[in-house]
């Protein structure tokens, strides 16, 4: 009787829980949305140590996924895996694409993957399709700032569901990280590792607090946004058509090249 009464108690209690964020999608079945990345890496924006060669200012590939909430490809103040580590360092998507892949086998976390070209330079658009489910709602990614130590952009578990729809468009400025795997200051600092690793954290105006980091700015409040992302939901009629362009006003600089 004892236990009856317990477990009744604790069914009760859990009845009464708020539910989770991975529960409360109901919309239709799938979505594919266009995203387009806009780099707002300028000379006058960010005048700075702006690379000017060997090599100029750039953006890798864009790499990322959609998936549940069981999942996470990087975090603010979190330690970053070796795959976000060779990405943010070196470009390279080898270990990265591994551990997507094992997420997807072993606790079916990751719905789709999907990449975006490189940009030659620190202004210019590229875009890719990706694809939503009710279970996997979730778009991560992220696009190594070249040249760096370990530095990027991206975004850590963006919701394109809200209840019983999706997001019809959604931007987000996009600013500076440091992966916490080398320690260099400026951007074309030689590789140095970071030992012991540190979190991955935000570059800002005055943080890291030293002259020579590249980016380091100490009269702005802000940084301006380095970089844009805008996710804009597919029509059915729109499904397999390429990417619109976008002619994101970038803040003090001009958009002058495109990739698709």
């Amino acid at each position: 009787k004892v236990i009856w009464t317990l477990l009744v108690s604790i069914l009760g209690y859990a009845s009464s829980l708020p539910v989770g964020d991975d529960s409360i999608c109901t919309a239709e079945e799938l979505a594919k949305y266009s995203i387009i990345f806009t780099g707002k890496w300028s000379q006058t924006a960010f005048p700075k140590q702006y690379p000017l060669y060997r090599p100029p200012a750039q953006w890798s590939s864009l790499l990322g996924v959609t998936h549940s909430p069981d999942y996470s490809m990087w975090k603010k103040n979190e330690y970053a895996s070796n795959g976000v580590r060779d990405f943010a360092e070196k470009g390279e998507a080898w270990v990265l694409m591994k551990e997507i892949e094992e997420a997807g086998e072993k606790i079916q976390s990751v719905h789709g993957i999907f990449s975006a070209p490189a940009i030659s330079s620190g202004t210019g658009q590229t875009s890719t399709e990706l694809e939503v489910h009710p279970r996997h709602p979730l778009v991560s990614f992220v696009v190594r700032i070249v040249p760096s130590p370990d530095w990027f952009v991206g975004i850590d578990s963006l919701n394109l569901c809200e209840g019983d729809h999706w997001v019809e468009e959604v931007s987000v400025d996009l600013f500076p990280y440091d992966a916490g795997t080398d320690s260099g200051f400026t951007f074309s600092s030689p590789n140095f590792a970071t030992i012991p690793q540190d979190t991955v954290t935000e570059i800002t105006c005055s943080s890291p607090s030293h002259p020579a980091n590249s980016f380091y700015y100490p009269k702005l409040k802000i940084l301006p946004p380095i970089a844009q992302v805008t996710m804009v939901k597919l029509k059915k009629s729109q499904l397999g058509l390429p990417a619109p362009f976008l002619n994101v006003q970038a803040k003090s600089n001009e958009i002058i090249d495109t990739v698709s």
